[in-house]
């Protein structure tokens, strides 16, 4: 017994469904058109989010003089009219925190732009400290 052609692929459409029709060409290109648009988007949005609002930090050297004392100097770049605070820790040889400090730089009066001011931060320590570094800085509000 011979099936035509037409009974062989009305019952694989009955069991497997009717086929799928393909995205036509305009379609896709309006799909790929709109994934780009947000894609852009997304970058700008990430780009333009940060920049009025950043605060970089740089290590200048530390001391440890005695078990119970630490010093770290840094420099901290901010807007003038803006507030920052920054973290030091000193760290033991297993780096377990051993001293902890927040320190809080203010708006630079008469100063427009980015300003860098410089630290220097004592602390004191539970145990004798191997480094001392700056942990974070923030921008107050963030």
């Amino acid at each position: 017994m011979t099936q035509t052609p037409g009974a062989a692929s009305s019952r694989y459409t009955q069991r497997y469904g009717a086929r799928r029709r393909r995205l036509s060409p305009r379609a896709g290109a309006i799909l790929i058109a709109a994934a780009l648009v947000l894609v852009v988007a997304g970058v700008a949005v990430f780009a333009w989010s940060g920049n009025a609002r950043t605060v970089t930090f740089k290590d200048v050297g530390f001391t440890t003089p005695d078990a119970w004392h630490a010093t770290e100097d840094f420099h901290v770049t901010k807007e003038a009219s803006q507030t920052a605070f920054c973290t030091v820790k000193a760290l033991n040889d297993g780096y377990a925190v051993v001293g902890w400090k927040q320190v809080e730089f203010g708006p630079t009066a008469g100063a427009s732009g980015m300003t860098t001011q410089n630290a220097h931060v004592a602390l004191r320590t539970e145990s004798q400290a191997a480094s001392v570094v700056v942990d974070a800085c923030w921008i107050a509000g963030t």
